[in-house]
């Protein structure tokens, strides 16, 4: 069972309420793994959207270590996933997994604020 704690990237007052998004246990052990091997303790998940793609918008994940204004952080297993405070609408919700089968092997995201996607799977609106 995945265990989910909240935390603030900010110690201000005015600090921004938790994002939606989350990792699911398969996901969580996954990211866990490879930050294992990354020479920087202070490395967490980022999840963000960007304007691009086909359909309008894409997703961007990655280890950062940058603390900015507005991130929001949601640890998963021990797992810290940041989200930034104009993605954290469009990915309330969202579920990020990790399947590892002889059909499939990596990283989705099921994001039930998604009107529509492309054919590459890459990119939303």
């Amino acid at each position: 069972m995945t265990t989910a704690s909240t935390e603030s990237a900010s110690a201000n007052s005015s600090a921004p309420a938790a994002h939606g998004a989350s990792l699911t246990p398969a996901a969580a052990a996954k990211v866990r793994q490879l930050l294992d091997k990354e020479d920087n303790p202070q490395l967490r998940l980022r999840l963000a959207v960007e304007a691009g793609g086909c359909a309008g918008y894409s997703y961007d994940m990655g280890f950062d270590d940058a603390d900015m204004d507005g991130d929001s952080v949601v640890e998963f297993d021990g797992v810290p996933l940041v989200v930034d405070g104009l993605s954290a609408p469009m990915l309330d919700g969202a579920v990020i997994d990790y399947e590892d089968t002889i059909q499939k092997q990596g990283f989705s995201i099921e994001n039930p604020n998604k009107q529509r996607g492309c054919a590459c799977g890459n990119s939303f609106c």
